[in-house]
């Protein structure tokens, strides 16, 4: 008979249950669900497979629960994005760039990655912006590139106003 795996007593059972009944981030959900049924009597290597995680990545879960407690079953990676200390615009300059993007670059032409990162350098004064931060940037602020309609090298401009005359959706 396998060896059961030993829990700290950090949580009782049903504690362990509702964390697991409660939690909202995936990760985290699976992290209670496997503490649960090793504190209900499974074996680390039964319940991993139950839940469909790695045995070697059960075992880690458990020894850290053993040592640290409940602060073991955060998944830290989803606390990381959430800070928003480093973010290179604060919602001030956000809420700028937006109305910026409402208008044409200085340039002319349409607003691209490389150009929202000159304006964020300009606007911030920092040295150097990366170009695919631009890019984050636009697609934060739901802004999609807009481009004309192509124009046909053939295409006459007196026959084109012509036709638009003569249609009938006018």
């Amino acid at each position: 008979m396998p060896k059961k795996a030993h829990l700290e007593n950090h949580l009782s059972a049903d504690e362990l249950k509702r964390g697991y009944l409660h939690a909202s981030e995936p990760v985290e959900s699976r992290r209670w669900h496997l503490l649960w049924m090793v504190c209900s009597g499974w074996t680390i290597k039964k319940a991993a497979q139950a839940i469909a995680i790695n045995y070697d990545y059960a075992k880690e879960i458990v020894h850290k629960y053993n040592s640290q407690g409940v602060l073991a079953i955060q998944n830290q990676k989803k606390m990381v994005r959430r800070q928003r200390e480093n973010a290179l615009l604060n919602a001030e300059v956000l809420e700028k760039l937006g109305q910026a993007l409402k208008n044409r670059p200085t340039d002319g032409g349409i607003w691209t990655g490389p150009k929202v990162a000159r304006w964020i350098e300009q606007e911030t004064g920092r040295e150097k912006v990366w170009p695919q931060r631009g890019w984050d940037y636009l697609k934060r602020l739901r802004y999609s590139p807009q481009r004309p309609r192509p124009k046909h090298y053939k295409g006459d401009k007196n026959e084109q106003e012509a036709f638009k005359k003569n249609s009938v959706l006018e």
